[in-house]
């Protein structure tokens, strides 16, 4: 593919007209800024975007590290200046001025420290750096936790004394980092990037050099350069979060060992992935074998699976070779995504066809079918040898004018999603001109269809390449590569189309949900991790979840009463507390006709418990009636922990064979039905649930819905739940059924509460927060809906926008924002798509408008690094001073104290009164910056008696749980 890296057109908003006031304007104007938030200085920006740098271990001593980056630093101007400090009393280091120690420096507050001495020595440096008020720091030294024990030891003590500095720090144990749009080079790698909009982060250093030596050869470019070492402090998520923000980043790759704070990432990528690409690769998908597990789920969570069903939750592209990363990256920079999977191939060899159909089909593509339109257009045009299928053979002699007429048919086919040009150069091709005659017609294509192509060959085709290149049409020089890019665009949208979904909980969803906690709590007091069947089947019907008619019986009498009031044939299996699998012990029995078949299995059960296990391991059986499987599926849903993302559900193929059909989908809590459907479509069974060979479909709505519910019971019970599962669940056209289902409890290390909530990883995505609907009335009788902003707002919030006026603008955003930028479709989506792990959104509307109208929004968002959050908060012109914003005010901050905030925090403008004074009336601290020429406000919420609520607010704080 070309290797030229991918630009994107951003429009630059008009200048700002003259302002009175005498504040500092926001820093950040640019479209891409998320204006709901007030621009602030970001910690990163020490290390990224420095005015002053020390760095400690700076030398001349050839083949240095110190050397290395000290010259780095000067060979490249960043426009900053540079303090070398070395313990070594020298005069200076390629002359300039050098220092023994950070504190000597005359310049206090310096950005960036780039620490460069032994592992020994970074302790005493850091604290330094602490003292002198040094904002970031980048830790090239080794020799820290990967060494062992003690080495972790002391990289604990290191990061503890930079948390109490509020430093910020890359490391340690890697190569650096570059910013090549502003030029700074703090690494050791022997030269910089060139400049680009792609930013590369990179856990491996020695990776990172040789994508360096790549990209300088390949002509490709850079936003950032990274190498974030043992992510100590700064992670994937930190650095996710700062990129998004960044206008020079237009994607986002990463070479990824580990995934670190699972959340941070998740949180971030989810935020950033709607409108910036990232690209993960991370070897070792080989699933190493795993500890026996107490169920078929827990041993069927694999991580690397898991990792991958996270992947696709957040909307990251994961690949599985270097140079795809990059080829992705402007693929998706130069054409559209794909709405499906089927593309149609266009080539004048068949070889190259068939080569690309399996690259197509094995990376998750499908060849569309050529509507009966299309094979009448193409008959028409084509010699009567031409393949009559996809791929669209059109013979070694086609000319450029046939080429480009047959790629325009192949567009408009209603069941492709894109097209594959592949050339071969034959005696009769012109490579240039079909080149050329392509990339004339492609402005002429359907703009919902992305075009591939491959020129197959060396010297004879390079300018046809170029001509494509230059057009936006991007070109391979192997057809399967391409065909294997297809098939990634197309789970790159997908994956894109899961943040969109906004999952509900809430606890009014199961109101008899309430009486599971007698069962946790009667299990676990008396020791137990596991529920018997019959208490598991309990659980799941109060969830809504359809159980097979199941009775206790302790003894062989009490068992054959049990069937005769259920009606033979019945099944008797064993009721225990300990034993897992029961059919490993003979503990189900099938088919029985009669209670002397009944009495007779009790036995048999009995005895067999008794030689593999103790005699108090049996507690009688379960009688249940014989339920007709013929024509039916056996499915498994079940759900796990992963001691990263947390609770981690499986969806199907189920019964005794589940390990050896191995025929599963994972996915991370909670879903609605949108997730749950995309869930069963990436299993082999899902196709025959739809209906094969005369069996009628099974109802796929119910099972979803039945999904849906089992990622309520995951979500509402994760402290208590560990494992969870249903198999068989049976599903067929008029029946769905659980059959068996095993729940595995956590172990509690407080026997007198019913579960350690500290120790258990919780869930990596929350759900939409349904618990802050709410009915308001205004100070003027107007019924108010508020509620948690939604990703299909923007309709609404672009209409919201034609109500606020320039002056209320100004006044919230401290800048002129023009209408038409406030509303631009890549600034909504990341308003209106909310990350509710780092902000809560919420918006009012107006109730006797039709459908309801957005007249006033606040937003929480939690600021990196630091425990406290910034509020924002916009009410439209008309609905001003009716307490709406108040009220807004009140909800942030209950939610903020549930969140465990150490305060919330504003800038407003000293103009803006009625904003100031509600804030005050919440219990804010209003303090002038006059160097700013504006109010900065603060509420402690550690103070118990910091904003006290309403009592409505109060109330349903109470009854309404704040989902995890």
């Amino acid at each position: 593919m070309s290797t030229t890296t991918t630009t994107f057109a951003i429009p630059t908003p008009p200048p700002s007209r003259p302002r009175p006031s005498h504040h500092r304007r926001s820093k950040s104007s640019h479209t891409a800024h998320d204006f709901w938030k007030h621009f602030q200085e970001r910690p990163l920006d020490a290390i990224f975007r420095p005015k002053s740098v020390a760095l400690v271990g700076a030398s001349e001593r050839e083949g240095s590290v110190g050397r290395t980056l000290m010259w780095n630093l000067l060979s490249s101007p960043f426009g900053g200046t540079i303090y070398p400090v070395n313990a070594r009393r020298r005069a200076n280091i390629f002359g300039i001025r050098s220092y023994q120690r950070v504190y000597e420096i005359p310049e206090r507050g310096i950005d960036l420290a780039i620490i460069a001495v032994p592992a020994g020595a970074v302790k005493e440096v850091m604290q330094d750096c602490v003292n002198v008020g040094v904002k970031g720091a980048v830790i090239i030294s080794a020799g820290f936790k990967e060494t062992g024990p003690e080495g972790a030891m002391l990289e604990d003590e290191i990061m503890g004394i930079a948390r109490e500095g509020n430093m910020r720090v890359v490391g340690p144990n890697c190569l650096g980092v570059m910013n090549p749009i502003s030029g700074l080079n703090a690494t050791f790698a022997t030269n910089i990037a060139k400049p680009g909009n792609v930013a590369f982060i990179s856990q491996s250093g020695a990776m990172c050099t040789s994508i360096l030596d790549w990209s300088l050869q390949a002509n490709v470019g850079f936003s950032a350069f990274i190498s974030i070492g043992s992510m100590s402090d700064v992670s994937w998520g930190d650095l996710i979060y700062y990129l998004g923000d960044d206008p020079n980043t237009k994607a986002i790759a990463i070479y990824m060992e580990s995934i670190g704070d699972a959340r941070s990432f998740m949180s971030a990528a989810s935020e950033v992935a709607i409108t910036k690409p990232i690209i993960v690769i991370k070897p070792g998908r080989t699933e190493q074998a795993a500890a026996a597990a107490a169920s078929h789920t827990g041993s069927l969570a694999g991580s690397d699976d898991v990792l991958d069903a996270a992947f696709k939750r957040c909307g990251v592209l994961r690949v599985d070779k270097i140079r795809e990363v990059f080829d992705i990256i402007e693929l998706l920079g130069k054409q559209p995504r794909p709405k499906g999977k089927y593309l149609t191939i266009v080539t004048n060899a068949g070889g190259p066809g068939v080569i690309s159909t399996d690259a197509l089909i094995e990376s998750g593509g499908q060849l569309a079918w050529l509507s009966e339109d299309t094979r009448e257009k193409l008959n028409d045009l084509l010699p009567p040898h031409w393949s009559h299928a996809n791929p669209i053979d059109l013979l070694g002699d086609t000319t450029p004018d046939t080429y480009a007429k047959a790629v325009t048919i192949a567009a408009q086919n209603k069941y492709s999603d894109g097209v594959l040009i592949i050339l071969t150069p034959q005696a009769m091709t012109d490579p240039t001109e079909t080149a050329r005659r392509i990339a004339a017609l492609s402005k002429t294509l359907p703009p919902t269809k992305p075009i591939l192509a491959s020129w197959m060959g060396g010297a004879g085709v390079i300018e046809g390449r170029s001509i494509l290149d230059k057009a936006g049409i991007p070109t391979c020089d192997y057809p399967d590569h391409a065909a294997t890019l297809f098939s990634y665009m197309f789970q790159y949208s997908v994956n894109v189309s899961q943040l969109y979904q906004c999952p509900r909980w809430c606890a009014d969803m199961h109101p008899e949900s309430s009486t599971v906690d007698a069962i946790l709590a009667r299990a676990q007091s008396s020791g137990r991790k596991i529920l018997t069947e019959y208490e598991s089947k309990q659980v799941l019907s109060t969830y809504g979840i359809p159980t097979v008619a199941t009775k206790l019986a302790s003894s062989s009498e009490e068992a054959i009463q049990a069937a005769d009031e259920l009606g033979y044939p019945v099944v008797v299996k064993i009721n225990s507390e300990t034993i897992t699998h029961k059919t490993d012990v003979g503990g189900v029995k099938l088919n029985l006709h009669s209670p002397e078949q009944v009495r007779d299995a009790y036995e048999s059960i009995r005895k067999s418990v008794e030689v593999y296990y103790e005699e108090s391991d049996f507690q009688g059986v379960t009688v249940q009636p014989m339920v007709d499987t013929r024509g039916a599926y056996e499915l498994i849903v079940g759900c796990s922990q992963d001691e990263q993302f947390g609770p981690v559900m499986l969806f199907g193929s189920g019964g005794t064979l589940v390990e050896v059909y191995n025929d599963r989908s994972l996915a991370l809590p909670p879903l609605n039905t949108n997730l749950a459907h995309l869930m069963m479509k990436n299993t082999k069974i899902y196709k025959a649930l739809k209906g094969v060979r005369g069996k009628s479909a099974v109802d796929i709505a119910a099972v979803e819905k039945l999904i849906v519910n089992f990622s309520h019971l995951v979500m509402e019970r994760c402290n208590y739940i560990a494992e969870v599962e249903i198999n068989p669940l049976l599903a067929s056209s008029d029946t769905l059924l659980a059959l068996d289902a095993r729940i595995i409890l956590h172990s509690p290390t407080d026997p007198d509460s019913m579960s350690d909530s500290s120790e258990i990883v919780q869930p990596a995505i929350r759900p939409y927060p349904s618990q802050y609907e709410q009915q308001f009335a205004t100070k003027n009788g107007r019924a108010m809906l508020i509620r948690a902003i939604m990703p299909e707002d923007e309709p609404l919030i672009v209409d919201f926008h034609k109500r606020v006026s320039e002056e209320s603008v100004y006044t919230r955003f401290l800048s002129d924002i023009p209408y038409e930028d406030r509303v631009a479709h890549d600034r909504l989506i990341r308003v209106c798509h909310v990350n509710y792990d780092r902000d809560i959104a919420l918006v009012a509307l107006d109730k006797s408008s039709n459908g309801g109208k957005i007249v006033a929004a606040g937003r929480l968002t939690k600021e990196h690094g630091r425990n406290t959050a910034e509020f924002s908060m916009l009410v439209a012109d008309g609905y001003q001073g009716e307490g709406i914003g108040g009220k807004l005010l009140r909800e942030l901050i209950e939610h903020g104290k549930s969140e465990g905030l150490d305060a919330i925090e504003a800038v407003v403008m000293t103009t803006n009164r009625a904003m100031i004074h509600v804030a005050e009336q919440c219990g804010f601290e209003s303090i002038l910056d006059k160097d700013e020429g504006v109010v900065r406000q603060y509420l402690d919420l550690r103070n118990p008696q910091a904003a006290l609520p309403l009592a409505d607010v109060a109330m349903r704080r109470v009854t309404a749980p704040i989902c995890i």
